[in-house]
């Protein structure tokens, strides 16, 4: 009896062995974009300042406390000084981007399109590239002379360097097996651009969009410390000179809030746009 009782047991037992066991995927992806992911490490930062402040580990005059910088803010705009200087910085940085985004897309098309092209553009755009925009300041007062224009063309090579490089890059990049099936189609120049070059060039087009952006309140920052009578560089500069680090530091919160929102408003635009790409950020 208990030697069937074993068998049986043996019998019951011996398939659980013979069973594959189901190995799990391992997740390597990031996962789920989390709300307002941007806004973690500001709010943080911003945290960790206000603690340092009230536990007294930062000097007033050096660093003030968010509370202070908040009051000078808001006792600058109901003066009417903030929203004047707001909104001057934001005309110098709007007119400067504008250029240099035509001219940095027309730019890489015209190199990235024709031999010829590239032979007379890239180099040129690459030895700019080289030489430090900043410093051709004194050379475009001298040209263009001290007022907003040559404030407009420094913003706008800022912005355009940027904005050619990666589209450029984008278009070379282009796979040959595109053109030479556009080819064989017998697709118009037009149709060509509208269906092979742009859907190509959009995600290096994107990400010179960003730098140029970031780039374009780099500039500003220091053009509107040389010769302005208004703007957040001017304030800023004019704060130094008396000692204001609560009003330095209300114009950098205003800068980098300019900064973060121009760039989640062109992260946006690239989702939408490129909403047909599978890719690791979505």
């Amino acid at each position: 009896m208990s030697a069937v009782t074993t068998t049986e047991a043996a019998v019951t037992v011996a398939p659980a062995k013979d069973t594959p066991q189901v190995r799990r995927r391992r997740r390597l992806s990031p996962g789920r974009r989390l709300p307002a992911a941007r806004l973690v490490g500001p709010v943080l930062l911003l945290a960790l300042w206000a603690a340092a402040s009230a536990a007294g580990q930062l000097d007033p005059a050096a660093i003030p406390a968010p509370w202070t910088v908040v009051k000078t803010g808001a006792h600058l705009w109901t003066d009417g000084t903030l929203p004047t200087d707001i909104l001057t910085s934001l005309q110098r940085a709007a007119t400067g981007f504008a250029i240099g985004l035509v001219a940095g897309v027309l730019l890489a098309l015209a190199s990235g399109l024709s031999r010829t092209g590239e032979a007379l553009i890239d180099g040129t755009v690459n030895l700019n590239r080289a030489i430090p925009t900043l410093g051709l300041i004194p050379l475009f007062i001298l040209w263009l002379g001290i007022g907003e224009t040559f404030k407009v063309a420094i913003i706008a090579i800022v912005v355009y360097i940027p904005i050619y490089l990666n589209t450029h890059a984008a278009l070379s990049g282009i796979d040959h097996r595109f053109v030479e099936l556009a080819e064989v189609q017998g697709l118009s120049r037009f149709a060509f651009v509208r269906q092979i070059v742009v859907p190509g060039a959009l995600p290096g087009f994107f990400v010179g969009l960003r730098l140029g952006v970031t780039g374009s309140w780099l500039g500003l920052v220091v053009l509107e410390q040389i010769n302005a009578t208004s703007g957040l560089g001017y304030m800023m500069f004019q704060a130094q000179n008396y000692g204001q680090s609560d009003v330095i530091l209300v114009g950098l919160v205003v800068y980098g809030v300019f900064g973060l929102v121009s760039d989640s408003a062109v992260r946006l635009v690239e989702r939408k746009v490129l909403s047909w790409r599978r890719t690791l950020s979505s």
